[in-house]
């Protein structure tokens, strides 16, 4: 028995139960009821699972009352500042930051699996042409395990070690190709003596006709935007990609399904309703103050895009970080670009929200997706990539998490249970007689 314990009495039987409790490195404690329905019959309701520990993981920790972001302990301000994604990719794969003579082979395996099968080509041409990009990221991505049939025996240490490379590797070249085919443009192939990043700029904007050379400026802002996304707990995405994985799914199966999860608006397309807000803003008659008198109005139903956050109830603090890689990006874009007023909008709103005591005293701070959707509209990426590029950084995590799950000898597969309240037991009645 723990040390501690939480005893629950039954009221109506007089039954008890001791139920341990668990400590973590950081955070609350919890409550382990797996004796809840044995003993007293009773399973717990928690909508959402908003106060349940789903499983147990060594990989990111998050306290967001003091806003509070770590990925294997490591605070993510320094790992945003000092290190590279690539490097980030190690450090939650492996639990350790890499030495140099690690991360060179690292990096070197990675850009061996950089390449896609040939056949995969076909999988994008069958597209519609205006289909949506997480669309083709759903099916190209689940279909990698009709490429690699003969090694996803996810039991087996090493496979799950080559799929873990093969996904953060080939991602990048499949959101590229995601990307070309949108917009009409031949496919790029990856260049392997280009860094992670660069490589993927390469892919996404350079053309066979010319040479394509990324600003240092946008290779550092998107390697900051992937660091920042790479984990983040256990949220929808990386839930759905452990229950999926839990009943021995392939991991191309499995992150196919975190991908359909993050595409939801309410967990991957934040930063584009910041963008179509600051558009209405722009394009509307009203000066940036009507809007915000509006979000002070509880009665108008209006609220600002990309401000305040349901885990952060402090400053969240990605947007610290990513504040300051938006605005050295939009001093080297300077005047001299087409979403100037977009821009300045956005500006305008975010001088407000840190000075305002509305916004202050309620802690609605700009958070990552008020920043990371200016950071890819001013590089030139749609909107309807935004969520791709948000699939392409979170690979890490959630095959972190997978690999993680399929090696935990207490790991279940995932049954959650519910609280039915549909109709009790009804006769069948004949057709006829309805």
């Amino acid at each position: 028995m723990a040390d501690r314990t939480v005893t629950v009495t039954d009221n109506t039987t007089g039954k008890k139960v001791d139920l341990p409790i668990l400590d973590g490195t950081n955070g609350p404690s919890v409550i382990d009821i797996g004796k809840l329905y044995k003993e007293l019959g009773y399973f717990t309701f928690d909508p959402g699972f908003v106060s349940t520990g789903s499983c147990n993981s060594k990989i990111t920790f998050i306290d967001g009352d003091i806003g509070l972001l770590r990925y294997r302990g490591y605070p993510i301000e320094q790992l945003a500042e000092k290190s590279t994604y690539l490097e980030v990719c190690y450090l939650l794969l492996y639990g350790e930051l890499p030495t140099k003579q690690e991360f060179d082979a690292f990096e070197s395996r990675q850009r061996m699996h950089t390449l896609l099968d040939e056949k995969m080509r076909r999988f994008y041409l069958g597209f519609h042409n205006n289909s949506h990009p997480m669309a083709m990221m759903v099916a190209t991505v689940g279909a990698l395990s009709a490429f690699y049939h003969d090694q996803i025996d996810v039991h087996d240490a090493e496979n799950r070690e080559i799929a873990a490379k093969r996904l953060i590797a080939k991602m990048p070249t499949m959101a590229a190709w995601v990307y070309k085919y949108t917009v009409g443009q031949p496919f790029i192939y990856p260049q392997n003596n280009l860094d992670y990043v660069s490589n993927f700029l390469h892919m996404m904007f350079g053309l066979p006709s010319m040479d394509y050379k990324p600003s240092p400026v946008f290779v550092k802002a998107m390697d900051v935007i992937l660091i920042l996304h790479a984990d983040h707990e256990q949220n929808a995405s990386t839930s759905t990609v452990r229950l999926a994985g839990s009943s021995d799914a392939n991991p191309y199966a499995a992150l196919s399904a975190g991908i359909s999860s993050l595409w939801g608006p309410a967990h991957g397309g934040a930063n584009e309703a910041v963008i179509n807000m600051l558009e209405d803003i722009v394009q509307s008659d009203n000066d940036v103050n009507y809007y915000v008198d509006r979000a002070k109005d509880k009665n108008s139903g209006f609220r600002l895009m990309g401000f305040g956050h349901r885990v952060y109830k402090n400053y969240d603090p990605r947007a610290k970080i990513i504040r300051e890689v938006c605005h050295e990006l939009l001093a080297e874009l300077g005047d001299d670009n087409p979403n100037k007023p977009l821009f300045d909008t956005a500006m305008e709103l975010e001088r407000i929200a840190l000075s305002d005591d509305y916004f202050v005293e309620r802690k609605l701070y700009p958070n990552v997706d008020f920043y990371s959707g200016i950071i890819l509209r001013a590089m030139g990426i749609p909107m309807n990539m935004f969520t791709v590029i948000f699939a392409l950084a979170r690979t890490v995590g959630w095959i972190s998490h997978w690999k993680e799950h399929m090696s935990d000898p207490a790991a279940k597969i995932g049954r959650p249970r519910q609280l039915y309240t549909g109709s009790d037991e009804r006769n069948y009645v004949e057709i006829n007689k309805r």
